[in-house]
């Protein structure tokens, strides 16, 4: 009844560190997976190559953590994956490196700021709520637009992936941050002509 534009497997990187450590963070460069992080993997690999043999296109983020991540998708896959500048966490600026508790304690008056206008304020060197949905409805909508009948997978982060979701289910912003996106997880949209649909969230392969 309802002609699919295409679908699209979101899968957040596996764990780091900081992930561990609920850290804010946006270093393309560190921190690397850890031992947890390539069994997650690993085990999302199999499970994307029994439940979806048929990939047609494996996009990553740029970050070290999401290509050793691709790397290991792509090994099981046996399928070559493409790096997207754009699908990178959101920017942390001045807050990168450090948790809720250790923003309110060092920054009190910026942390004041955010908690009465989470969609809206960010610190100046970062990426507010807004421009980050903005970025990804951006670098989705031609992917998808060029990609009928197609089946993607994207391994990214937890921002990216809420905006994602925000994007096709209409989301108000202010609430996409309950979106529980853990290490190791996926999530499938499928795209329609005019309307996307849910198929599952956060799943983690047993």
């Amino acid at each position: 009844m309802f002609e699919r534009k295409c679908k699209i497997i979101f899968i957040r990187h596996g764990s780091t560190i900081y992930n561990e450590q609920d850290r804010l963070f946006d270093n393309d460069d560190y921190p690397p997976i850890n031992e947890k992080g390539k069994k997650e993997m690993e085990r999302i690999s199999q499970w994307l190559k029994i439940c979806n043999p048929n990939v047609d296109m494996i996009y990553t983020s740029s970050s070290l953590r999401a290509i050793q991540s691709a790397r290991i998708i792509s090994k099981n896959l046996k399928h070559d994956f493409e790096i997207l500048d754009d699908i990178h966490e959101r920017r942390a600026g001045m807050w990168g490196g450090l948790t809720f508790k250790q923003i309110e304690e060092k920054y009190p008056e910026l942390f004041a700021k955010y908690s009465k206008d989470p969609t809206s304020f960010w610190p100046e060197d970062g990426e507010t709520l807004e421009e980050l949905n903005a970025r990804v409805e951006k670098i989705l909508n031609p992917i998808i637009k060029k990609s009928s009948q197609k089946r993607l997978v994207f391994i990214t982060h937890t921002g990216v992936i809420r905006s994602a979701v925000r994007q096709a289910l209409g989301i108000p912003p202010e609430y996409q941050k309950r979106l529980y996106v853990p290490t190791g997880s996926a999530t499938q949209i499928n795209y329609y002509e005019e309307w996307s649909s849910l198929v599952y969230s956060a799943h983690i392969p047993a």
